[in-house]
């Protein structure tokens, strides 16, 4: 990497605050102010010393993108599914960024073209869609678009008749809307134009002005947010509002949109709960007196949790994470010691497991919109084998490939990598999984690059899945680790909530004990070991990056959560009111001292730093730029190494990076040039 370059210097401007008898300082605030002239000077120079420090890799940029792009297949089409007398599908075509959303009438091969992404994203620096959803009648088209990437939709309707746009847009929503029957009547949630928070369900009569809509439900709790759809059956709306501890829903018939809607269960501290129809039952997925979940069933006319009865019991050792209803089979999806499965149980015979060899998968329910079928369509992929989309005949238990994912290359082959599931131990003792995948080749003796995923936090697990981007760095001689660290839900309901609030440091440790121990077993070496994580997964960098710099050769941590004592202190950030029970709010004394003690922007210190790429978006509305912007000044400021530390802030996106299908694979060419690069590794 390049020297004698002239690093960027972010003024100074003390800003303080004491709190709970600490007193905060802040040499960085400033960077909140957005569109001031001396922010957006700060960040164009972290781009340009980005862009002359990485200058002699520009080839190697150039050289993955075009392989990581030569993978895909470049005109390629959706596995179709069937929905009230069509069939619809999404296809790409060669030389465009965007999808193209398509269907035909059942039995035909006439094809009419829903909407055309390409056409819209035209002079767009951002494109993105939300959720396209046709009216009962097949008549009306109602998606949402985002064209600045702080996912702020309005909602635009087309009569696909004529192929004409409505005059009019709805504006500042989260792009879903779900029908009512009469094909007028539809509803939506509206957002809060400060904090972004989805808090007013609205209801709007098609082709009339949208001031004019009538507000339905107001969620008041500022740590809620809510959210309108309508149920598989098509019989009703569903109004849910969530909380990171607590769910509540509401529903109303499609028949009689001006109605009231009607509580399910009020509710309750600690009591999540989800809520499928079928027939007159609505089966209840709940946490009720259920660490890891259980299914109970009542009927419509009764659907106050008093009436509840179970279906599925809770167990100790299964997570249930979600069902599918058929009119002869009942599908539960349940995560056994980390691994997702699924369990078919019919009305009448023996239930079982769909079944494959491998033993590290993912596989999952995919789109099942029909009652009246024995057939299942899942997905399932490993680290070895490719996306695969199947039917399967719940009776016959046989299952039927319809599409793998195709990966465009002359030297591919899925034996040609092999995977596997090893067990770190944590520094309390627990035991914690870690997949890996690597080229056959790989020699365990210490010298070769690894690079160590993970995120742990909301419960969101992080499952072993193929990628073919990945490839570029397998090939290369990388091995790749995810580190199913506590703060997800692999192993269970516990292993979440033993890995946030008062427990969030054990997502830290776990990571770290993952990365010792892959130095132990001779894997890698602090010499060549890789740490990348994004948004929470960022916060997780920036924690172990304080606390054991020395294990890394690098990190990279994408649209980092780094101040969040700051940014839990600040009710009019985005999604701050709904994530105390994720974090704890500092307001509260105890909670303050935890936070403080771990927040990756406060404890940064005078001592060494591994190499360090970050990276932003300006328009992020779930971590604002500013977090890592002031991160990385403080780094600059306080680091005793000469290591790199490179920042790059895209100017046109958001959270999720740059739109488009291939796009974003410039910036992972950039990720992945900077890890080749500290490894002397050129082509």
């Amino acid at each position: 990497m390049k020297k004698n370059i002239s690093t960027p210097v972010a003024k100074k401007i003390k800003t303080q605050k004491s709190i709970h008898g600490v007193t905060l300082t802040d040499n960085y605030f400033w960077m909140r102010e957005r569109d001031h002239k001396g922010v957006l000077e700060y960040l164009n120079a972290e781009n340009d010393y980005k862009d002359k420090m990485l200058e002699h890799t520009n080839d190697l940029q150039k050289k993955l993108f075009e392989e990581i792009k030569g993978r895909i297949k470049k005109t390629d089409m959706s596995v179709p599914y069937q929905k009230n007398g069509y069939t619809y599908y999404h296809r790409f075509e060669e030389g465009k960024e965007y999808a193209i959303y398509c269907r035909k009438k059942i039995n035909t091969e006439q094809e009419e073209i829903l909407l055309d992404e390409n056409k819209l994203a035209e002079g767009k620096s951002y494109y993105a869609t939300s959720r396209l959803i046709v009216s009962p009648n097949n008549k009306i088209l109602a998606f949402g678009e985002d064209t600045l990437s702080r996912r702020i939709y309005n909602i635009r309707f087309i009569n696909l008749e004529t192929g004409e746009f409505y005059s009019y847009e709805i504006p500042n929503t989260t792009g879903s809307v779900a029908w009512a029957n009469d094909n007028t009547t539809l509803f939506y949630t509206l957002k809060d134009e400060k904090t972004l928070r989805s808090y007013k369900i609205m209801r709007h009569e098609l082709g009339t002005d949208p001031k004019n809509d009538v507000e339905i439900f107001h969620e008041k709790d500022e740590t809620f947010n809510t959210v309108v759809y309508r149920t598989k059956s098509g019989r009703f709306i569903m109004v849910a509002s969530y909380h990171s501890v607590m769910t509540e829903y509401r529903f109303l018939d499609t028949d009689t949109p001006k109605e009231y809607f009607k509580i399910i269960h009020e509710r309750e501290r600690d009591h999540e709960y989800s809520v499928e129809h079928y027939k007159d039952r609505f089966f209840i997925h709940t946490n009720y007196d259920a660490k890891n979940f259980r299914l109970m069933e009542t009927l419509v006319s009764q659907p106050e949790k008093e009436n509840w009865k179970e279906k599925i019991a809770h167990r100790e050792n299964v997570l249930l994470e979600g069902i599918e209803i058929f009119e002869n089979h009942l599908v539960l999806n349940e995560r056994i010691n980390g691994i997702t499965e699924i369990r078919i149980i019919p009305k009448e015979g023996e239930e079982h497991y769909i079944s494959f060899s491998e033993k590290s998968h993912l596989i999952y329910s995919s789109t099942n919109l029909e009652f009246n079928t024995s057939v299942l369509r899942f997905g399932y992929t490993s680290m070895t084998t490719p996306n695969s989309i199947y039917d399967y005949d719940m009776d016959e238990k046989e299952k039927k490939l319809l599409k793998q994912q195709e990966v465009i290359s002359d030297t591919f082959k899925a034996d040609d990598y092999l995977s596997e599931r090893i067990w770190a131990t944590a520094k309390d003792g627990v035991k914690i999984p870690i997949s890996m995948v690597y080229k056959k080749g790989f020699e365990k003796n210490g010298k070769a690059p690894l690079l160590l995923y993970a995120y742990g936090s909301y419960g969101y697990s992080m499952d072993p899945y193929f990628s073919s981007v990945r490839l570029s760095l397998l090939d290369r001689g990388f091995a790749f680790a995810i580190a199913h660290i506590r703060g997800g839900e692999e192993m269970g309901r516990q292993w979440y909530e033993n890995g946030k609030m008062l427990n969030k440091k054990n997502t830290f440790e776990d990571f770290i004990s993952c990365a010792e121990f892959l130095q132990q077993e001779n894997y890698t070496s602090k010499n060549s070991l890789f740490a990348m994580g994004g948004s929470a997964g960022g916060l997780l960098m920036g924690a172990v990056m304080n606390m054991r710099p020395e294990l890394w050769k690098g990190v990279l941590a994408a649209v980092p959560f780094v101040d969040v004592i700051n940014t839990m202190l600040d009710e009019s950030i985005p999604l701050t009111t709904g994530e105390f029970d994720e974090w704890g709010n500092p307001k509260e004394e105890k909670y303050f001292h935890y936070i403080h003690s771990y927040c990756p922007y406060q404890n940064v210190e005078e001592k060494d730093y591994p190499a360090t790429l970050v990276t932003t978006g300006y328009h992020d509305s779930q971590v604002q730029y500013w977090e890592p912007a002031k991160w990385v000044a403080k780094l600059r400021d306080k680091k005793t190494d000469h290591n790199p530390l490179l920042f790059y802030c895209n100017m046109e996106s958001g959270h999720g990076g740059a739109s488009g299908r291939f796009a974003p694979y410039k910036e992972t060419a950039m990720q992945y040039a900077f890890m080749l690069d500290l490894m002397g590794i050129t082509e």
